[in-house]
């Protein structure tokens, strides 16, 4: 599939960046949707037709609620009852693609357990690429046209190409209509400066991905196939191993995503702020996978914390424990089920609903203790070595977080977990099966150090392309053909490598 999509993406962008100027700016929107549909067709198949119908449900489901709005006697019911029956129809294709699997197994097991001879078949589907992607980013819009922050669009191209614009629809970031829907209908003829711009960001991006990614890559899946001869040691280095690539590959993807706006003069949200610079877990969270976070705060986490249950209960707990407390439960509930939806939009599976239920006990431990490390760690607030160990400490609570993301099953999970613990032997044969040599590791320290030392600048508020655009021709120049020759002598391709899939596509 990485092949294949890279292949076809970069045919898409030459087709973008030679056509666009050309094509009449009335019609460069259509234009922009006939290659985005081609895109995923290409992609997906005869798959398309489910992007199709989340595109046309989600249009005309927000054109009857708005109608709904209208009318003088307007019912809240009729406007609920859309809205329902439009979740209903996008969330049956999320359940029968991706989870209907693991209900299966998960229901068999339980009929065994209960001793009923009876198991039910399973069946397999093959899922549309991005579809949890599409789907929240086409809901958002429902959802926005449904509290009235936005009205509903009359012209469906608008609509369409909101929810499958081609950078953005295998692994987003997740917009919002207001934050993009203006941007994608500028319809800019892309100029000397935005190509550059943006071509910058493009090239840092596969730079991330096929120098860094694509190299750790061969350690991750050594060690997560084959855990049981690592010791704690080695199971630690892939954990760190794969945290590292999967933040270069979907960050990478990012930038590449965001750089191809750039160039047609497309401003796509950014979705990591320099996340391992975080002092706990739940900033940590407000930096990573920004737009998903801000998803699941602006549809699940508030409406839940005001659903009527939710504030039934915090009414009994304030009664009882007085108002800090009720506080506490009431965002506690909110906060359970958006880390279990969290763990499960990531994939059906026990390893990643554990993977939710960890992050929501760490942040949900964080908000209880707060006041009390508050008042300790005040002193220590402005120290920077102090402040190297709290992103020390968020970089240890990540790391165990996605080797439980990451395992292949429950048992290997806790096989893991327990060597972390208790087996600490280090060995030369282990290093040498990991699968790197020497110019590997050497290439990824020099790799990752360029990587920190931009990140570092841009935490500092020091915008490194700016900075570089400001240099004459020559420097400027040699800069960007420095990166384009690394990526070409030291990506990682051909015998003994094998390219990261786009991970975050599947989910």
């Amino acid at each position: 599939m990485n092949e294949i999509f890279s292949k076809y993406y970069n045919l898409i962008f030459l087709l973008v960046v030679s056509f666009n100027n050309l094509i009449p700016k009335k019609i460069r929107s259509i234009f922009y949707l006939i290659i985005s549909l081609l895109f995923f067709y290409i992609m997906s198949g005869k798959l398309i037709i489910y992007l199709l119908i989340t595109i046309t449900s989600i249009y005309i489901s927000a054109l009857l609620i708005n109608k709904v709005e209208e009318k003088q006697n307007s019912s809240k019911k009729i406007k609920s009852l859309i809205l329902i029956v439009c979740i209903l129809i996008n969330l049956a294709f999320l359940i029968v693609f991706k989870y209907l699997k693991f209900f299966t197994i998960s229901t068999n097991s339980i009929l065994s357990i209960l001793g009923i001879n009876f198991s039910f078949n399973i069946l397999k589907f093959v899922a549309p690429i991005g579809i949890s992607f599409y789907t929240l980013q086409g809901l958002s819009y429902l959802f926005d046209v449904y509290n009235k922050k936005i009205k509903a669009e009359k012209n469906f191209i608008k609509v369409a190409l909101f929810i499958s614009f081609f950078p953005q629809i295998m692994e987003g970031p997740i917009a919002r209509y207001e934050e993009t829907s203006n941007e994608l209908y500028k319809n800019k003829n892309y100029t000397y400066d935005s190509f550059c711009f943006g071509m910058q960001r493009v090239i840092w991006g596969i730079f991330k991905k096929m120098v860094i990614a694509d190299r750790l890559n061969i350690v991750v899946k050594t060690v997560f196939r084959d855990y049981q001869i690592f010791s704690g040691p080695f199971i630690f280095i892939g954990a760190m191993c794969f945290t590292i690539m999967l933040y270069m590959e979907f960050s990478g993807a990012m930038d590449v995503v965001i750089g191809t706006g750039e160039i047609i003069g497309v401003k796509i949200p950014e979705n990591f702020r320099q996340p391992f610079f975080s002092r706990n877990i739940s900033e940590f969270w407000t930096r990573w996978h920004i737009s998903l976070g801000k998803w699941f705060k602006n549809y699940i986490y508030f409406p839940v914390s005001l659903s009527k249950p939710v504030k039934k209960i915090n009414s009994k707990v304030k009664k009882m424990f007085g108002r800090k407390v009720s506080t506490l439960v009431s965002s506690g509930i909110a906060l359970f089920v958006v880390w279990l939806l969290n763990g499960l939009w990531h994939g059906a599976g026990l390893t990643f609903i554990l993977f939710g239920l960890y992050h929501f006990i760490l942040i949900f431990l964080g908000n209880i203790l707060k006041p009390y490390i508050d008042k300790r760690i005040s002193k220590f607030s402005n120290n920077k070595l102090f402040k190297v160990l709290q992103n020390f400490k968020v970089a240890i609570l990540v790391i165990i977080g996605e080797l439980i993301f990451w395992s292949l099953n429950v048992k290997a999970l806790f096989i893991m977990l327990s060597k972390l613990f208790t087996e600490f032997t280090i060995d030369k044969a282990s290093f040498v099966k990991l699968g790197l040599d020497i110019p590997d590791c050497i290439i990824l320290v020099l790799s990752l150090s360029v990587v920190f030392i931009v990140s570092l600048l841009k935490e500092k508020n020091i915008n490194v392309r700016e900075e570089i655009a400001k240099k004459n021709i020559i420097i400027r120049w040699s800069l960007y053909y420095i990166l384009i020759f690394s990526i070409i002598l030291f990506g990682a391709y051909g015998p003994g490598y094998q390219p990261v899939e786009p991970i975050y596509a599947d989910f």
